[in-house]
């Protein structure tokens, strides 16, 4: 037979065979000796990595003020092979390179949390739990990206394209870090996910928020002045009680809350400045403006009833973040076969509330998922299931793999 022949009979065949399942594709990888081997290596090292989950969440980090715990995990991945470089955001970005032909896959973690600097923090282990500040949000997925890293190397497991592990800076206060990395990579990204809370399950779309401060404001008084005869808290309490009788839809996931009120300084005073604070969240930007405008016609209607006015600041601003098809994507599909395989019935939801949605804005196919069980995020009370933390390193380490590839 001519070679030419010989390459289209060839090309005719391998036509034919039906290309892998996701579960098929996961399966394969899940089974493969350098993977039970990583595995193996994860299952061995339980103490030092609850150790360095430990020392990092020990390191307090607030939003913007990251360097600390930053110059930290970068001595850690000093000790591997990667390309390791900050941008101007603060992130720290360490790559992981292929052999080459896979795609492009990152993994995020932040490192910021809500808590004030200062704050001195000292984790406790007791009854299979770890209880700190900041354990579970986001100091677990920081420390399952640096445990699969030495996984990886254990095993000398090669993928075709490259992982990225990002560790991102001010996730907490506004997704800077996300948003100035996903800007600066869009189109070199194949996918991004956000490791941010989760475990059993994942999210696949970004629910919009906006965060506002409305004022009240009129010419204030003292406590027996006659005119003006009211304070400007009147016309917010009114605003508030209105506010809260709005029918807010659950279908689709929205959420409204005005959690911080303010006014005068001193108690004999009529504020001349009542506020309050708004969180407006929704999966639907169309639900978000419907309810800004009813918002805005009874601020305005509360304030013309006394003669005030009103002035509404936007503390910060995220629309929902849809990519279209995203539900029934590549990466979805993969990742919903990891969850299956890992033993997990994963719920899939489109309400993630994280850097996902950084990416997701930039057209980058996203998902939002874990790798611990963990209570109280954002009080001083938090605390993780130890145990579980070591099946989920597997699930990201196995996500990690069956994205990007395995080399031969």
């Amino acid at each position: 037979m001519r070679p030419i022949l010989l390459i289209i009979s060839i090309l005719s065949i391998l036509s034919n065979v039906p290309a892998q399942t996701p579960a098929e594709h996961v399966k394969a990888i899940q089974d493969d000796a350098r993977v039970k081997k990583a595995f193996d290596y994860l299952d061995q090292n339980h103490d030092q990595i609850l150790r360095e989950w430990i020392a990092i969440t020990e390191i307090n980090a607030p939003s913007k003020q990251e360097q600390e715990r930053a110059k930290f995990i970068e001595s850690l991945l000093r000790k591997h092979n990667l390309d390791i470089r900050y941008d101007s955001a603060g992130n720290l970005i360490a790559t992981r390179k292929g052999s080459g032909g896979g795609p492009v896959a990152v993994f995020d973690a932040h490192m910021d949390t809500v808590f004030q600097p200062g704050l001195k923090i000292k984790a406790t282990v007791r009854d299979g739990r770890v209880y700190a500040p900041g354990v579970g949000d986001d100091t677990r997925n920081i420390e399952a990206l640096l445990a699969t890293i030495r996984a990886l190397d254990a095993a000398k497991i090669k993928t075709k394209g490259d992982l990225v592990f990002l560790f991102t800076t001010d996730e907490e206060a506004g997704m800077t870090g996300a948003r100035q990395y996903t800007k600066d990579n869009k189109g070199k990204v194949d996918y991004y996910i956000a490791l941010d809370g989760g475990y059993e399950g994942f999210t696949y779309a970004g629910i919009g928020i906006t965060w506002y401060r409305h004022h009240f404001i009129g010419p204030g008084g003292h406590t027996r002045s006659r005119t003006p005869p009211y304070s400007a808290t009147l016309p917010m309490a009114r605003a508030i009680a209105r506010i809260y009788e709005l029918k807010v839809p659950t279908n689709p996931s929205s959420n409204l809350n005005i959690g911080m009120l303010g006014g005068s300084e001193v108690v004999n005073a009529k504020a001349d400045d009542a506020w309050f604070s708004l969180d407006l969240r929704s999966t639907s930007n169309e639900v978000i403006a419907d309810l800004e405008k009813k918002i805005a016609a009874i601020l305005d209607e509360e304030a013309k009833r006394e003669g005030m006015t009103v002035k509404t600041d936007v503390i910060s601003s995220s629309p929902a973040a849809v990519l279209p098809g995203n539900r029934e994507s590549h990466l979805v599909k993969i990742a919903e076969a990891v969850h299956r395989a890992m033993g997990f019935d994963p719920p899939i939801g489109n309400a993630g509330s994280n850097n996902s949605s950084a990416a997701l804005l930039q057209g980058i196919p996203s998902i939002s998922t874990g790798a611990g069980p963990c209570n109280d995020a954002h009080a001083l009370t938090e605390n993780c299931e130890i145990e579980p933390f070591y099946w989920g390193i597997k699930k990201i380490l196995l996500l990690e793999l069956a994205l990007a590839g395995l080399a031969q």
